[in-house]
């Protein structure tokens, strides 16, 4: 394994605990939509945010981040598309049960009974980071389930590739040493560290991001999410999984910052040789998080992609 895909795991690691996301536990209201997805015996509500009219848009947040993630994006999207921005399960507001169905599977199955419940067609995914993950499962569902509604995929600074399995991660399955972590450190200052892990400028940090991405570490149920999350971020069979890349046939943009600490620019590159029909841009002096650091850049290779 790389030197540089062993660290973009540890970074990976980093953001998972670290960051946050405005966030309630199950059970708590607050105003806004929810989508009630899931089983009947176990359903959850997920939050989400829509606005504007055309063909839809899905907008998939990364680890331990939330809607919150597309405010420079999302507004000038919808002056052309009706643009859905959801809250993951554990994330943001929507809701953090207390079980272990946090994994990148659990997300996408959810998501296509949003798809379908919504019944969107024409649609175009966008996916960053772990959100990236949850996309590319959705679109391997393009020609299966949900045959016929997506057209379109843009992966930013995403996850996609088997990646070594650092100690960090190891010691999230040991239940004391994992509980005892995220309590050692306030909130906010871990997400403060996060955030410069993950910007390429520091002074580009939001104050109002910190405080709102620390909000849910502060919370039982927040914690929990976060931390079973993490557990589960590489699937067991990702080299299986991975190997099915190819059947992709989507249109498919791939954005990858240049200064990604994260996820390495190989993880785009090797995207780019995988999957048929795609293109790679890059977004200028940026980390991970392109649709906040550069999202005039962003949004301008999203509109040259998707139209508007």
């Amino acid at each position: 394994m790389a030197k540089r895909e062993v660290k973009a795991t540890l970074g990976l690691a980093a953001i998972a605990l670290m960051l946050g996301s405005c966030g309630l536990s199950a059970g708590d209201t607050v105003g806004g939509p929810y989508a009630r997805l899931g089983p009947p015996d176990a359903p959850v509500n997920l939050y989400f945010e829509e606005q504007g009219k055309g063909a839809p848009v899905l907008l998939i947040h990364g680890f331990g981040t939330s809607t919150f993630t597309w405010r420079h994006v999302a507004p000038e999207l919808a002056l052309t598309h009706r643009v859905i921005a959801v809250d993951l399960k554990g994330f943001g507001q929507s809701d953090k049960p207390l079980d272990e169905r946090y994994s990148v599977f659990d997300q996408a199955a959810l998501l296509a009974q949003l798809i379908e419940d919504k019944d969107l067609r024409d649609l175009t995914i966008v996916g960053h980071s772990f959100g990236g993950g949850v996309a590319l499962l959705l679109a391997l569902e393009a020609n299966q389930r949900l045959d016929g509604r997506i057209a379109r995929l843009v992966l930013l600074d995403s996850i996609a590739f088997p990646q070594q399995i650092p100690m960090f991660f190891r010691l999230l399955d040991m239940p004391l040493v994992s509980q005892v972590g995220v309590r050692m450190v306030p909130p906010v200052v871990q997400t403060r560290v996060a955030l410069q892990i993950a910007y390429f400028d520091d002074s580009k940090i939001d104050p109002e991001e910190v405080e709102i991405y620390a909000a849910p570490l502060k919370t039982a149920a927040g914690k929990h999410a976060i931390i079973h999350s993490a557990r589960q971020i590489v699937p067991e069979d990702i080299a299986e999984l991975s190997e099915r890349y190819k059947t992709i046939a989507l249109p498919t943009l791939i954005l990858w910052c240049d200064h990604d600490r994260i996820v390495p620019l190989e993880v785009g590159l090797k995207l780019r040789r995988t999957l048929p029909n795609s293109t790679l841009r890059l977004v200028e002096g940026c980390g991970h998080m392109p649709q906040e650091e550069q999202p005039e850049s962003t949004l301008r290779l999203l509109k040259g992609f998707i139209g508007g």
